[in-house]
C-alpha cells in the first residue's frame, strides 16, 4: 500500500532525477567557447593624424579611463645635435642585402637581423636610421603585453619636426607579423616614416594590412622585459600621447611615464655576415 510516507520519497526522488538531468545539459560559458575576438590594430596618433598602426591595439574598454592631465616638463637647454639628424634627405644609403643592428636598450642588448629583399624601403630607411645615430635616448612608449613594443619618436622636437613626415612608400609585404619580427608603423598607405614595432605575438592580421616586416629579433628576453605597465596610449588609455611627445620629447615623458624603457644607442653591428668596426 502506498501511503504518505512512499509519496514522499517519490517525490525526492523525482526532484533528484530533475536535478541531475539539468547537471548534466547545461553549464556556463567557458572562455574557450565560441569565436575569439581578436584585437585590431588601435587607431592612434601620428603626425597629428589618426593613424591605423602595425601596433595592434587593445580591445577599447566600455569606460575607458580618464587620463590625467600631463605635467608640463620646465624647459631644458637645447642639446647640440648631429648635423646628420637634421639633415634627412642625405640619408638615403641603399642597405647591404643583409645586416645586423645592435641596440643597447634599459633592459639589455636587442639585436634585430634584416633581410633587405624581405622589405628593401623599409630596410634601407632602417639602415640609414641606425647610420646616423637616431635611435639614441629613443622610449618605447607603447607596449602593449602579448601584442607588440613601439619606439620611434625622437626625444628631440626639433628632429620630430623634420622626420616625422619624411615618409617612404610601401614595400609588398612577404613575410608574416609572427613573434619576434620587426615592422614600421604606419598611419596609412605610403606613410612609414621613424617608427617601428617588435611584434610579441602571432599578429599575422596584420600582414593584409600591408605591415611589412623588415627584419627579425635574435633573441627576445630583453624585448620581453620592457615596461608594459602604462598600456595603450592616451586618449584611450593611461600611456603617452604621440602628440606631445612630438611637441616636447622626452622632457614630457620623463616627467609623467618615469619607468619607461629606453634604447640608449643603436649601431651596425654586422654587414653580409661581416662585422663592422
Amino acid at each position: 500500500m502506498q501511503g504518505p510516507l512512499f509519496s514522499a520519497a517519490m517525490n525526492r526522488v523525482v526532484v533528484i532525477c530533475a536535478v541531475v538531468a539539468v547537471s548534466f545539459s547545461c553549464r556556463a560559458p567557458e572562455p574557450n567557447d565560441g569565436v575569439r575576438r581578436e584585437r585590431a590594430p588601435a587607431r592612434t596618433e601620428m603626425n597629428g593624424v589618426a593613424e591605423a598602426q602595425a601596433r595592434p591595439a587593445q580591445r577599447r574598454q566600455a569606460n575607458p579611463p580618464t587620463p590625467e592631465p600631463a605635467k608640463q616638463p620646465p624647459a631644458q637647454p637645447r642639446a647640440q645635435l648631429d648635423p646628420a639628424l637634421l639633415n634627412p634627405s642625405a640619408a638615403n644609403d641603399t642597405a647591404p642585402a643583409r645586416y645586423s643592428v645592435h641596440l643597447d636598450t634599459t633592459k639589455g642588448p636587442i639585436v634585430i637581423d634584416v633581410t633587405r629583399s624581405w622589405a628593401p624601403k623599409g630596410a634601407d630607411r632602417f639602415y640609414n636610421l641606425v647610420k646616423i645615430g637616431y635611435f639614441t635616448d629613443v622610449a618605447f612608449f607603447r607596449v602593449l603585453t602579448g601584442f607588440m613594443a613601439q619606439a620611434g619618436i625622437h626625444g628631440d622636437p626639433r628632429v620630430n619636426r623634420l622626420w616625422t613626415n619624411r615618409t617612404i612608400q610601401d614595400d609588398p609585404v612577404t613575410q608574416h607579423n609572427t613573434r619576434g619580427m620587426v615592422t614600421f608603423a604606419t598611419a596609412g598607405p605610403n606613410t612609414r616614416a621613424n617608427q617601428f614595432f617588435i611584434n610579441y605575438g602571432d599578429n599575422q592580421r596584420l600582414d593584409g594590412m600591408g605591415f611589412a616586416p623588415f627584419g627579425r629579433v635574435r633573441d627576445m628576453a630583453a624585448v620581453d622585459r620592457l615596461h608594459d605597465g602604462y598600456g595603450e596610449g592616451a586618449p584611450r588609455g593611461r600611456g603617452p600621447s604621440q602628440g606631445d611627445m612630438n611637441r616636447m620629447g622626452n622632457t614630457y615623458l620623463r616627467a609623467n611615464f618615469p619607468e619607461l624603457d629606453y634604447i640608449q644607442s643603436g649601431r651596425i653591428l654586422e654587414e653580409n655576415g661581416q662585422p663592422v668596426q
